[in-house]
């Protein structure tokens, strides 16, 4: 007599079990394809730089203080520099980030 009512109960739990595992497949196949952030920027530069993407190149705040900025410019700088090897068109990029942040750039563009 306890044999059946055992079994019984194995039956409705691994129900239970098949139950849950189905609902949690259903929930995990309809999660959002991207995450609701972002951990890097996206793409490449803008046409006309803003101050947002200058901090970004920089990896500083827009509202970083001066000696800061020119310590993220020197150290971005040194790994990116022409004559380590490093790429012309981002040497010039870096520096339009700095002039921006420093706010002496006139708006003019890159060179490239």
């Amino acid at each position: 007599m306890a044999t059946p009512f055992v079994v019984g109960l194995a039956v409705a739990g691994a129900a239970y079990a098949g139950r849950y595992s189905i609902q949690a497949w259903n929930a995990f196949k309809a999660r959002p394809a991207a995450p609701a952030f972002r951990k890097f920027y996206q793409g490449g530069f803008q046409p006309q730089m803003t101050r947002r993407e200058a901090a970004l190149i920089l990896g500083v705040r827009e509202s970083s203080a001066l000696d800061k900025i020119k310590e993220a410019h020197r150290r971005v700088m040194l790994a990116n520099h022409p004559d380590a090897g490093g790429s012309h068109y981002l040497a010039s990029k870096i520096s339009e980030a700095k002039e921006m942040m420093l706010r002496k750039s006139s708006n003019n563009g890159s060179a490239f």
